[in-house]
This record gives C-alpha cells, structure tokens and sequence, in this order.
C-alpha cells in the first residue's frame, strides 16, 4: 500500500479582492481591480495538491451546514479529495486582500471552535493509519496535537508568516518533525531554521517567494531551491502546493534536494491558477 497523509485544518470559503495596494490604516476610498469567490483555507490547499499528485490521503475540516460550507465540501468532492468533516458552529471564511505581488491581509470573517472530541477514537484510528500527519494552524489541530504526538507518526507543521514570538504556534513547533513556514516575518530565516532543528525537528524548510526556498536537515546541513519562473496569477496556497510536494517526494523514498525541487514544482502549477489549484479551475471557473 503507498504511503498515505492525515490533514487536520482550516477549509474555508474565500473572497479574494485584488488591489493595486494594500489599504493604508486611513480612512479612504479604493478601487478593487477584479474580485472572486473560491475555495479556501491551508489544509484543503495541500489535500489538493497531494490529491493531485496521486498521493493517498485524508482531509479533516470542520464546516457548518450553512451555504459556504455547502460550497466548500462540493469543491472538494468534485475535486476528488478523501474528506472527513466535523461538525462546526460557522465554516471558515476570509476576506483576502491582494496585490499582483503576493502582498495579502486576509481578514477573517468566521472561524470555527474546537469540537467537544466525540469522534477523537475515529479520528485516532485515522492518524494511526497514516504515514505522516499533517496539522494546520487552526483550534481543532491545536486540539489533536496530543493523539497525534501519541499515535508516533512524524508530524508536519506549517506555521506560515511566523514572527518567531507568537505563542499560538509553540505547542506546534514543538510537536513538530518537520517545520515549515515563510520569510514574511522573519529576521533571519536560516537561525528559525536550526533552532527548530535543535529544538528536535529533522527537517525545516522556509520558502523565499521568488528566491525559492531553504531548508536545514537533521545534520545542519543547508539546502537551497530556486523557484520556477511562471506567470503568477495569485500567490494563494503555494506555499501549501510546496509543502505538498516536499511531503509527497519525501514519503516516495526522495533525497532532500530532490524534494525540494519537487515542492517547487508544485508551487509553479499553483502560481498558474487564481484557485487554490488548477484542477478547481473548471468546477469553480
């Protein structure tokens, strides 16, 4: 049997406003260039990636049986992703503010709470079942992080624009095996990176935007991927389309620089498409 994922996090139903700028914190008047509604969140863009890159996997999200969740669990259905919902009290909704340079400000409309656990021993079972687990930053992952921790599969984080300080993203870097997240925030990527290694990860990745990405491995050792040049359409889920590719290659027996090249390979389709991937460009349009 191929090596399967567990995903636990946020899908969601976005609007996405494209800006020639982010708004100034003044009051004021501006233009949208183009504006759309699409399937959203972190953890459904790597359920799609990895679905499509014929990895085996397993998405688990909350959602409410309100209109947006609707919309949610059809465009992953159509899509093809494996999916296991929990009940929520609102499905997940952002408005995003973009610019054609990858700049964002995602404003959160709904955000569920965590479950009461009732379905911890299926969702045990689940994880038990997988190769690696994946847990977004979200109330509910945030939850499972103990049955993930005890079930002894290697753990993956994204901890996105972390500024090396913010306390929700402690427990899930200390739970982690491998880290991953952006250099939005960040001083000096490459030091975040060996901490998380000395801090028990084996492998940690930072994405650069253009510039690629780096990664450190379990011995120190710093490893570098340029990106592929593409025509960017919308920065949105690539750096979950990386992780995805990254994780994909790495459970298919891939060396690092390998994989690292395969992450930017997936991020590239992503770029390509203003959805969180290319296969949503005909359910969605």
């Amino acid at each position: 049997m191929s090596a399967s994922v567990f995903i636990a996090g946020p899908a969601s139903w976005n609007s996405i406003v494209l800006v020639d700028r982010l708004p100034e914190p003044v009051p004021h008047m501006q233009f949208a260039e183009d504006s759309w509604e699409t399937l959203g969140g972190t953890s459904a863009g790597k359920a799609l990636s990895l679905t499509a890159l014929g990895r085996s996997s397993l998405l688990y999200a909350l959602s409410a049986r309100d209109e947006p969740g609707t919309l949610v669990r059809s465009a992953l259905e159509r899509a093809g992703v494996r999916t296991r919902w929990g009940t929520a009290d609102a499905t997940e909704r952002h408005l995003n503010l973009m610019t054609r340079r990858g700049e964002r400000v995602s404003l959160y409309l709904a955000a569920p709470a965590e479950t009461d656990g009732a379905d911890d021993e299926a969702l045990t079972a689940a994880m038990a079942d997988a190769d690696a687990i994946v847990l977004d930053l979200a109330a509910e992952p945030l939850r499972l992080l103990p049955l993930a921790q005890n079930v002894g599969r290697p753990i993956w984080v994204d901890v996105h624009d972390y500024d090396g300080i913010a306390e929700f993203h402690r427990p899930f870097l200390a739970a982690a095996d491998a880290v991953f997240c952006n250099a939005d925030r960040l001083d000096d990527p490459v030091a975040f990176l060996r901490s998380c290694i000395r801090a028990g990860a084996t492998l940690a990745v930072c994405t650069l935007g253009a510039d690629g990405a780096v990664a450190v491995d379990a011995d120190g050792a710093e490893h570098r991927v340029a990106a592929i040049p593409v025509d960017v359409v919308d920065t949105n889920g690539a750096g979950d389309a990386f992780l995805a590719g990254v994780l994909d290659a790495r459970l298919a027996g891939s060396d690092l620089p390998t994989a690292l090249t395969a992450g930017a390979r997936s991020a590239s389709s992503v770029l390509r498409t203003r959805h969180l991937h290319p296969v949503l460009d005909e359910i969605l349009g």
